[in-house]
């Protein structure tokens, strides 16, 4: 009896289940990643082959749907290894924050699965931005006040001494008063007399 209950139950640890599987094989997506914003058309890369591959699919789910529901995206009976596992129009989907599930079928009926939580479908709605902490201003009694600075010592005025003027030489070409009524006089002078030859030379013509 111990026999035979020691051989089921190294029967039941050689029995692959869908856990161990999933836990042994490469299946993952590798893009797009958790948290990561989605518009448009996206490709959805990663690998699902493995060994006993019978077919593959991708889903998604809301992921605030407390009831799990998933909704096909593409099916396969194609193994892919690192390359492209689908094509997923978001503008098809209302924004939110939605789950992918790749799911991989095995010949002997075992169920392979991985996730990618979070991501965020924003066709329409702006995408949210990280709220930076604000920085620090220092205050008044922050900001240390500047010692004052020693007064800069002024040179003591000097005296600047100008040359002495030299006195200009006499202009030989100045005239002084008494030479200005010397002149005059010789010149009244010289007339009177001028005057008297012409006067006495006509009466000696008349004459």
């Amino acid at each position: 009896m111990r026999w035979l209950f020691a051989g089921l139950l190294a029967f039941a640890w050689f029995i692959p289940t869908g856990a161990s599987a999933q836990a042994e094989t490469n299946i993952r997506i590798t893009a797009p990643a958790s948290g990561d914003v989605l518009q448009g058309l996206i490709n959805i890369t990663g690998t699902s082959a493995v060994d006993g591959f019978f077919a593959s699919e991708l889903s998604f789910a809301y992921a605030s749907d407390p009831t799990s529901t998933w909704f096909l995206i593409y099916s396969t009976d194609q193994p892919v290894t690192e390359g492209l596992l689908a094509a997923w129009d978001t503008n098809l989907v209302t924004d939110g924050d939605y789950d992918l599930r790749l799911r991989v079928t095995l010949q002997d009926g075992t169920i392979l699965e991985t996730l990618v939580t979070g991501l965020r479908v924003r066709n329409r709605t702006p995408t949210e931005t990280a709220t930076l902490a604000p920085t620090f201003t220092p205050g008044p009694a922050d900001t240390p006040v500047p010692s004052p600075l020693p007064p800069t010592p002024m040179p003591a005025p000097t005296a600047t001494h100008y040359p002495t003027p030299t006195p200009l030489p006499p202009n030989p070409a100045a005239v002084t008063p008494t030479e200005i009524y010397s002149f005059l006089g010789r010149g009244v002078l010289v007339a009177l007399l001028t005057f008297l030859v012409v006067a006495l030379f006509l009466r000696l013509r008349k004459n």
